[in-house]
């Protein structure tokens, strides 16, 4: 059999969502994160809108400062750990050449097989678990200025997430590593229109940053029959960042003493997250390490609520949200040097709800009890979820704390259990590739296909705590 060099892998041969990054966070289907208030986050979020307890409004919903009787800021942090099992695991890969001799130039020329085929299973391990622990920290800071006009400035993490798998997972081919973050900061202004109207705006400059890793098999070596291993796996790793603006809107009215009700729009975010592409081994034969550029949208998302003190100590509260995820159709990696696309990946998001109901007894004037459960629907879908991105619909359940030991002084707890629907992951990719033999004499096309797929379940575990300080 006539050994084939390594055959220049195609350009569209790897890195699952880049976008879509699988990981375990607060609230909110995709990559969203919904950890910017504690107290929130111990009704599930379900008053966000129209709830206004403390400068965590600036997020929650920026019309609501202009409620605020004080100067306030807010600090706080949610730490989360996930639990995934991996079973039902099964896999495949196989390795195809096809050479092609010209004798003569009248005549046809003689083509002929090389390669194993079938190979079997990939090697390697299903450990689960991918997800780093992780800490969500956000600092809020609301300023009355006038009986109707506030400001307010905050800082926190609306997005980001990370997926992590062991170097010999068994689907590794489709994604190792995945990391992303977008740091936000907003300043905004709260002008009350009437005792009962106000409205809020603020602009968003956002910071993403974001990494992916995936392995490449050995395609020579699987061509002459050794079937491919962690040991003989190289790497293609993308890293980039960038920064963009946005902006958010906010309405609140009360119609009664009793009720509110909140609405909030905050905007799609364009990225051009640009940064190195990165290869090792064999694979820089083909992409050399280069320029590339990934085109990414955070999507726009609406948010309503509604809060109501059905007597005095217990308040009731709904919500919903809607977020556009639509727009997110495919990833797409252009490199600078090679004026080609070269990783392409479809997506097909659709649109998400999450809904929510919570409520907040206060038995003394000092404590607050929180409760609440939501409903968080996956944009995924079963055609293109991948191991970067192994989630579906969830279950959220939440419980909270309010402590406030002086007038001027707050502080909060918050629990949150996250159970997510079990889900399979389906994935398969071809490798193409040609390369030269006997002295340029043999053209040889190579194809290495591998297949993986698995039953996720995962579950999370999310505990914050804050400080509020009024001035």
């Amino acid at each position: 059999m006539n050994k084939t060099k390594t055959p220049s892998i195609s350009l569209a041969l790897f890195m699952g969502s880049f976008a879509s990054l699988a990981a375990y966070h607060a609230a909110a289907g995709g990559f969203e994160i919904t950890a910017q208030s504690i107290g929130s986050q111990g009704t599930g979020h379900a008053g966000r809108s129209s709830n206004v307890a403390d400068a965590t409004v600036v997020y929650g919903n920026p019309a609501g400062m202009s409620f605020l009787d004080h100067a306030q800021v807010s600090v706080g942090g949610t730490g989360i750990r996930a639990y995934t099992e991996i079973d039902n695991v099964s896999s495949n890969f196989s390795a195809d050449a096809e050479g092609s001799l010209s004798l003569l130039p009248f005549l046809p020329p003689l083509t002929f097989q090389l390669g194993p085929g079938d190979m079997g299973r990939v090697s390697g391990t299903n450990e689960g678990n991918m997800v780093p622990d992780s800490l969500i920290p956000y600092a809020f800071y609301a300023q009355p200025l006038t009986e109707r006009l506030s400001v307010g400035f905050g800082v926190y993490v609306p997005f980001g997430a990370s997926t992590d798998y062991d170097d010999d997972f068994e689907g590794r081919y489709h994604g190792t590593l995945t990391e992303l973050s977008v740091i936000t900061a907003q300043p905004t202004l709260s002008y009350r229109l009437t005792d009962r109207l106000s409205f809020g705006a603020g602009l968003t400059y956002n910071r993403a940053e974001g990494e992916l890793a995936v392995k490449v098999p050995h395609i020579e070596d699987a061509v002459n029959g050794t079937p491919p291993s962690p040991e003989t796996d190289e790497e293609v790793r993308v890293s980039g960042d960038d920064d963009a603006w946005g902006y958010h809107l906010g309405l609140m009215y009360r119609p009664t003493d009793a009720t509110s009700l909140g609405l909030t729009y905050r905007s799609s975010v364009e990225f051009e997250l640009a940064g190195d592409i990165d290869t090792t081994g064999f694979v820089q034969e083909m992409l050399p390490r280069q320029p590339g550029s990934l085109d990414l949208t955070t999507p726009e998302t609406v948010n309503f609520s509604i809060s109501h003190d059905l007597f005095e100590p217990l308040t009731l509260m709904a919500g919903a949200s809607w977020t556009r995820w639509s727009q997110f159709e495919e990833i797409a990696i252009d490199g600078e040097e090679s004026g080609e696309r070269i990783i392409v990946e479809p997506q097909e998001y659709s649109d998400a709800w999450v809904y929510s109901v919570g409520a907040e007894y206060r038995p003394s004037s000092t404590l607050a009890l929180r409760a609440g459960f939501a409903i968080d629907n996956s944009p995924t879908n079963d055609r293109t979820r991948s191991v970067r991105v192994p989630s579906d619909d969830r279950k959220l359940y939440s419980l909270g704390l309010g402590w406030t030991p002086l007038p001027n002084l707050s502080f909060d707890l918050a629990y949150t259990y996250i159970n997510e629907k079990r889900t399979r992951i389906d994935q398969a990719r071809t490798y193409r590739g040609s390369s030269e033999a006997l002295a340029g004499l043999i053209d040889v096309d190579a194809d290495a296909s591998t297949y993986y797929g698995a039953n996720y379940e995962t579950e999370a575990h999310a505990v914050g705590a804050a400080v509020t300080y009024r001035f």
